[in-house]
């Protein structure tokens, strides 16, 4: 396993490409309303990140079996848990939920992050999956300095969201991230305090829990992109990119422009 330990000059890099990719991510919530298509949301994005000189890092990314995917944003509706595919037929309704994940390459290195966002008025039980998808989040991020071990972050998370009666999905993990949008090591949304590898000043990764209302079980839809739950129950997505450092560690990626807009909403 070789995890690349980031300079400083390579940090700055790496918060500009997560700047870019959370004001992308603010762009696109503007237009989430009932009504709006998946499409429209993938094209807004694809022409900001471009517009600002970078390239979306997910258009063309292969997955296991060689396929590109085929759009810049992964937009998972409801029971998707990740990797929706925009298309100019999932169309936002009112009470839908809808994870955003966008990623940006600029100047070398990579920017990825993802929210999920309420179209119109969402039940209180899906708006409490969200709350606390996110506060684990941040749980896992205040247990990822250096130090501390990758099972830290895990087991946060998930003793967090199982509290609350929700799934873990085991699957899918975080990731390493820098040149490449996929570095080691990988960063699982559950495990066990001090397991893992020990987390080194300078390591730059994605924490992102996916967590589903009900059964942590989930399946492949026949594209091989799309993930879903097996019991068809909302799932929530949220991510950030963020630098292990002594102490506390530098959240690269920003939601506060989001969150700015959503207070203004209600």
């Amino acid at each position: 396993m070789k995890i690349f330990l980031k300079t400083e000059d390579e940090i700055d890099l790496m918060r500009k490409a997560n700047q870019l990719v959370s004001k992308t991510l603010v762009e696109v919530a503007k237009h989430i309303k009932p009504g709006v298509t998946t499409l429209q949301l993938d094209k807004i994005a694809e022409e900001y990140i471009r517009d600002n000189g970078a390239v979306p890092t997910f258009k063309n990314y292969p997955n296991p079996f060689g396929e590109p995917f085929p759009a810049s944003l992964c937009t998972s509706v409801n029971d998707v848990v990740v990797h929706g595919i925009p298309d100019d037929k999932t169309i936002l309704k009112d009470g839908d939920i809808i994870s955003v994940d966008c990623g940006a390459l600029l100047e070398g290195f990579n920017g990825d992050s993802c929210y999920t966002f309420c179209v119109g008025e969402v039940a209180p039980d899906t708006r409490n999956l969200l709350k606390t998808t996110k506060e684990a989040l941040y749980k896992g991020i205040e247990n990822a300095t250096a130090g501390k071990h990758l099972g830290d972050i895990g087991s946060s998370i998930q003793e967090h969201c199982e509290e609350e009666g929700y799934g873990v999905v085991r699957e899918l993990t975080g990731h390493g991230i820098g040149k490449s949008m996929h570095e080691e090591p990988k960063v699982p949304n559950y495990g066990h305090r001090g397991n893992g590898i020990m987390l080194k000043a300078g390591m730059c990764i994605a924490i992102e829990p996916m967590i589903t209302m009900g059964d942590r079980k989930i399946y492949m839809m026949p594209d091989r992109w799309t993930i879903r739950t097996t019991d068809g129950k909302p799932a929530a997505h949220f991510e950030h990119t963020i630098v292990i450092r002594r102490g506390r560690s530098e959240i690269l990626s920003s939601f506060e422009e989001i969150e700015h807009l959503e207070q203004t909403r209600n």
